[in-house]
């Protein structure tokens, strides 16, 4: 009986496979068969060389060449919108990173710089070759001396004549600490809001605008109709790298109060919850578990923000004296004004009342990632991924 030694390597066929041949005569001599793989995903077009001169016959099975396959990667790249990615000078590293996401995504450079009376003296590159091209502009407002220089950039891309405009401002600065209790408040929020809701229309419309867990929810109602607001979240990230843990089986989600439970606990309701509370004793205010049960559990505080992370310390306290073996803290941007990042130590080994086993962050606050980078508890989780895929829409 006539053996058939088997291809060197075989496609993978966990789907359902069909194969489909084409003249089907017998074979005298060294012929090429040519047949179709078929399965669920992408059909692929395989070569058979059928050598039957001698016994046994042998069927040699090869696969489809490289520019096959890489003409379907053009293809799908074609598929992707091409946008040309213009930042500011703190979020170049960022910027790289999102680059990188896609080949679809080009890194564009303007000339940062300044007249003798400091006032800036800006130049965008090539600014005739955007014509046409979807443009977007990675922006930090890290301080209010920056936000003017990056403001004449973000109005002048739309009338490069574009075919649109997207602008990625991961951390919305204003309103994190404004309270409009007395006439004379000034809601520099809703100020920070209308200026971007005017930024010049481009040919494809008004100007997409992208944020990450904005800190007030009714901010997202300050922005007027010439600009449209996308808001996204860095929890996704945050879930992502949860379930990496070894004991990711025995998480607990903690929120520092009742405002950052209304704004999360729909994406991690899947986990047990603790909602902590600050109650007012006497002069002092204290931080208390309003519900749910830390004991044994790795708990894992989320919040939008930390400013001087004074909350943040104090729910660790009443959480480790409440039996949690381990607690970790995750923010979508820490800002830390004056170093109070230097306020949050490493546990060393699993003593929640000396320090926490992890405070993860994203990198929306270039500064602050260029200190905490690299320091335990500290860990930086990169929106890169997550502003790529934004720029797709």
């Amino acid at each position: 009986m006539s053996a058939i030694s088997p291809p060197h390597s075989l496609p993978s066929s966990s789907s359902k496979t069909q194969i489909k041949t084409r003249n089907p005569n017998p074979i005298h001599s060294r012929n090429r068969i040519h047949c179709e793989l078929k399965n669920t995903s992408s059909p692929q077009k395989w070569t058979v060389d059928c050598v039957s001169s001698t016994d046994p016959i042998h069927i040699i099975l090869k696969p489809p060449n490289s520019v096959q396959m890489s003409s379907s990667m053009d293809s799908s790249l074609k598929n992707s919108k091409r946008v040309c990615l213009f930042y500011c000078p703190e979020m170049k590293c960022l910027a790289e990173r999102i680059a990188s996401e896609s080949d679809a995504i080009e890194l564009r450079s303007i000339s940062w710089r300044t007249f003798e009376d400091g006032f800036p003296n800006l130049f965008i590159s090539n600014a005739q070759g955007v014509r046409g091209q979807h443009v977007a502009f990675l922006a930090s407002f890290n301080s209010p001396g920056v936000i003017f220089e990056q403001l004449s950039v973000i109005y002048a891309l739309p009338k490069l004549f574009v075919s649109s405009f997207t602008l990625v401002l991961p951390f919305f600065p204003t309103g994190t600490s404004e309270r409009m209790e007395d006439e004379g408040d000034v809601a520099t929020a809703f100020t920070l809001a209308r200026i971007l809701s005017n930024i010049p229309i481009s040919r494809g419309g008004p100007t997409s605008l992208v944020i990450f867990d904005i800190h007030a929810l009714q901010e997202r109602f300050y922005f007027g109709d010439n600009v449209l607001p996308c808001f996204e979240s860095g929890i996704p990230l945050l879930l992502n790298r949860l379930q990496q843990l070894p004991d990711s089986d025995n998480i607990t989600i903690a929120f520092p109060d009742d405002g950052a439970w209304k704004r999360f606990h729909k994406q991690l309701q899947h986990f047990p919850m603790v909602v902590c509370a600050k109650v007012r004793e006497g002069d002092q205010r204290i931080v208390r578990i309003k519900e749910g049960e830390p004991k044994g559990r790795h708990v894992v505080i989320v919040d939008d923000l930390v400013q001087s992370g004074g909350t943040l310390l104090e729910c660790q306290k009443v959480l480790a004296k409440h039996g949690a073996t381990k607690i970790s803290a995750y923010v979508t941007h820490g800002i830390f004004p004056n170093k109070s990042w230097e306020r949050f130590k490493h546990d060393e080994g699993g003593n929640p009342e000396s320090g926490m086993t992890y405070f993860w962050l994203t990198d929306s606050c270039p500064e602050t990632v260029k200190h905490v980078k690299h320091k335990p508890p500290f860990e930086v989780i990169s929106l890169a991924a997550a502003i790529s895929s934004a720029l797709q829409i």
